[in-house]
């Protein structure tokens, strides 16, 4: 919302922009417009300008009626505009110390109207908003908005090209006994393995040969990780165990390792199991047995079922799950189709892959409610952690769940907290949260101890050198990152101080 009586306050961010816009619509608004509805949504006002400082003056419109209207009529044009997303509440004229300017509300776009572009080009039209600036999408950006927009979801394909054989026969074995142990009389533990492989949703007939094939989600729940590349050629799991600070890994485990299947169901199974290793389990009886399933248990198989079946298996980076001293972070490529704040609240259930969602209900991991997510929130507030982080970044599209497990300050703790931040500020003392999604962007392309040039940091996050360096120094500062002489060669390197809260 906009609120007149803190206009002295605003400041332009990833939801705000100024323009000065005296006489005509400016033609840089449209890039914003797309940009922000293809984000999260965001505030343009019109006939206002920024000083230097970052705070802002009026310089007002000169024809308020006209403009409107100007304005009106332009993102009603579907040559110029791919989709009007406003109502008349989403315009309004304000008067500031005798000037008139324009506020425009734009809402996000959901993922059927994406991606919302300009000037009748979907590929050199589309925006997103990152930090102040709008950018142009990447096709592979563009792409990914394009497959989201159906309700038949990526992982329902038919891959007609390969036969059932190729798929990894002692995965499908541990599932179906799984599923016979959790299921006992379930109709489906009684057929042979094509049709069972059809029911679940792994196999489907296919119209040029009437023959079962692997659906993409069963080559990738069920395929060797050779194969499935050929058809996800970005396709990648990585589970990082980071417990000894001295240590760059105590425990990794990567999909393209060779000494395992690398499919979903085999790496859910192996990284779960890790990730419960430490986790504290009561001592509980029932019926005379010992009952060793806790929330906390169940939340985090929620956690880790919600990053494979919402990740974007032809996007970038791949799947990565780290897990730390205190922490556990989940990362999957692709943006949160139904809203950074949809997913927090919960209620709506829209998956990236609904077939690998179907396969992993029927084994009793994950839900179909959209209460996932909630539901891990009230374990840790039950549990008095820190209240887990929802992330979401863009170019490259990556959504990621930091859940710490440290206890939450008390209100004396905070204080304390405070006053030592205050004495410390100038310290190298940050936390991740203090950075700017550029600067986590760079931090993540990093590995701890390498050398990088500029060029290499700015081609990998796709930001020209001057930007970067700047990015990067400011890292430097913050103590994140190390550098070499300042000279034209000057190298970067990245930090793998465990206490700063790093990789």
């Amino acid at each position: 919302m906009f609120d007149l009586t803190k206009f002295n306050e605003y400041r332009e961010d990833n939801r705000l922009e100024v323009k000065k816009a005296s006489e005509n619509i400016p033609i840089s608004l449209w890039d914003t417009y797309s940009a922000f509805a293809n984000c999260y949504g965001g505030i343009i006002v019109l006939g206002v300008k920024e000083r230097p400082d970052g705070s802002w003056y009026t310089t007002g419109l000169k024809n308020p009626a006209k403009q409107q209207k100007q304005f009106w009529d332009t993102v009603n044009n579907t040559t110029k505009v791919s989709i009007n997303l406003l109502t008349e509440k989403d315009v309004e004229l304000y008067e500031i110390d005798g000037d008139v300017i324009m506020v425009i509300r734009v809402p996000m776009a959901k993922r059927e109207q994406k991606p919302v572009y300009i000037n009748n080009d979907l590929m050199g039209g589309t925006f997103r908003r990152d930090g102040e600036g709008d950018y142009h999408c990447t096709s592979a950006q563009i792409k990914a908005m394009l497959r989201d927009q159906t309700e038949d979801t990526m992982d329902m394909i038919l891959l007609e090209d390969v036969p059932l054989e190729e798929l990894n026969q002692e995965t499908i074995r541990g599932y179906r006994n799984r599923h016979r142990t959790l299921k006992e009389g379930h109709p489906f533990g009684q057929l042979e393995n094509a049709e069972y492989l059809r029911s679940i949703g792994a196999a489907a007939l296919s119209r040029k040969d009437g023959k079962l094939h692997p659906t993409a989600a069963g080559m990738l729940m069920f395929g060797d990780e050779y194969n499935i590349v050929r058809h996800f050629p970005e396709y990648f799991l990585d589970y990082r165990e980071m417990l000894d600070p001295t240590i760059r890994w105590t425990d990794r485990l990567q999909s393209s390792s060779g000494e395992w299947s690398g499919n979903l169901c085999d790496f859910y199974f192996r990284v779960y199991n890790k990730i419960i290793k430490d986790v504290k389990v009561p001592f509980r009886m029932e019926g005379g047995d010992r009952i060793d399933d806790t929330p906390v248990h169940k939340a985090l198989r929620e956690a880790l079922a919600n990053c494979l079946v919402n990740a974007d298996y032809y996007g970038t980076c791949g799947v990565v799950i780290r897990k730390e001293s205190d922490k556990l972070i989940l990362e999957n490529p692709g943006y949160i189709r139904t809203g950074k704040k949809q997913m927090r609240l919960g209620g709506i259930s829209d998956p990236r892959n609904k077939a690998l969602m179907k396969m992993f209900n029927l084994i009793n991991i994950g839900e179909r409610a959209g209460s996932g997510v909630p539901n891990i929130f009230q374990v840790w507030e039950k549990e008095g952690w820190t209240e887990p982080v929802i992330a979401e970044r863009f170019n490259p599209d990556r959504t990621s769940l930091e859940l710490c497990f440290a206890k939450k300050a008390s209100g004396k703790s905070v204080e304390k907290s405070a006053e030592s931040a205050e004495k410390s500020a100038e310290s190298a003392d940050y936390n991740l949260a203090d950075l700017s999604d550029r600067q986590r962007q760079i931090l993540e392309c990093m590995d701890i101890g390498r050398e990088y040039k500029t060029e290499e940091v700015a081609e990998k996050i796709r930001l020209k050198g001057p930007r970067t360096r700047q990015l990067l120094n400011e890292l430097v500062d913050k103590g994140f990152v190390a550098c070499t002489a300042a000279t034209k060669r000057r190298r970067y390197i990245r930090i793998g101080d465990s206490s700063h809260g790093r990789q």
